[in-house]
């Protein structure tokens, strides 16, 4: 996918690809051939595109995750699955576009998919609230797990939010009630559960759909208790700082790997998801389909048990207070 939007470290990219442009533009005007040194500089924009992103800070980690163009939920079920139903409402409250969720298939294999949505433009961002979840959207959540749960159909949800959304109307509707609940009951669904972090991980926003048999992430995604600009806000009382939060945080895949909360990083195309939706879906239902037969093969409660269990083992203490 073509983006006119760059990151500030993708400048060496940007530098060369505009003298590509120069360079096939001054080959058109004068009719002189230089295809050989147009396909250096094409190799040299991709030894240097591969450079970047294979040595990446956890802060421009970030910052890929939040690119404009990468591929949200909708994205990713329109190029993945077939037969996409979507289920609305949480029946108490309204419609909470910020989640969305229904029974789709993935190769034949019926599954309930559920995720964050953020929006394009102005009208779609207003109307889903950046991805930034109400309490309806979370019991919409929990009410699409049951009714999957019912129909023995596996889970699969996709994360991608800042955070559930802390304003007065969600505080009104008991914003910590509905994610306490669904973390509470997701520990009780007898299907399995995969669950996929495919851009910002944040706070108990994400951990509200978060709780799963296998925890996967995309390479240049992150998954954190808190956002880097709101630690180095508390931390440093000062945002310019958050490099230096992200850091702090481990909050890439191959910090949660290490510390054993996730159980596989997903590789993304060449320079990010955005520059590929088809290629990083693709990747995407491979890995979710690879965990997804291997939990089959479970029953009910060994599901159930394997779920509890690794939550259950969690964190590490060198100490204990006396």
């Amino acid at each position: 996918m073509s983006t006119q939007y760059s990151l500030p470290f993708e400048s060496p990219i940007m530098e060369l690809e505009t003298k590509l442009k120069e360079l096939e533009s001054f080959s058109q005007e004068q009719d002189i051939d230089v295809s050989h040194e147009l396909q250096n500089m094409k190799d040299k924009i991709e030894k240097t595109r591969t450079e970047i992103y294979a040595n990446l800070s956890a802060w421009q980690k970030v910052q890929v995750a939040r690119h404009p163009d990468r591929p949200y939920t909708m994205d990713y079920i329109n190029t993945m699955t077939t037969d996409f139903v979507e289920i609305h409402g949480d029946r108490i409250h309204r419609d909470d576009r910020a989640i969305i969720g229904g029974f789709a298939k993935i190769d034949g294999q019926k599954v309930m998919i559920i995720g964050s949505q953020k929006g394009r433009d102005t009208k779609s961002n207003v109307e889903c609230n950046f991805g930034c979840a109400h309490p309806e959207g979370y019991r919409k959540a929990l009410r699409l797990m049951k009714l999957a749960d019912k129909f023995n159909t596996p889970i699969i949800t996709l994360i991608d939010t800042k955070g559930a959304y802390a304003g007065l109307e969600s505080e009104e509707r008991h914003i910590a009630e509905a994610i306490a609940v669904n973390l509470r009951e997701c520990f009780n669904i007898k299907v399995p559960i995969i669950c996929v972090i495919i851009g910002e991980g944040g706070s108990g926003g994400a951990l509200g759909i978060g709780i799963g048999n296998r925890i996967l992430i995309l390479e240049h995604a992150y998954y954190s208790v808190i956002s880097p600009e709101g630690c180095a806000a508390i931390l440093w009382k000062d945002r310019a700082f958050s490099d230096k939060a992200a850091e702090a945080l481990k909050i890439t895949g191959n910090d949660l790997l290490k510390l054993k909360l996730a159980d596989e990083v997903i590789p993304e195309p060449k320079g990010g998801a955005h520059v590929d939706h088809k290629i990083a879906a693709d990747s995407l239902k491979t890995a979710v389909m690879k965990h997804l037969a291997e939990l089959s093969k479970m029953s009910a409660e060994e599901i159930m048990q394997d779920r509890y269990d690794k939550f259950r083992v969690m964190g590490e203490f060198e100490g204990a207070v006396e």
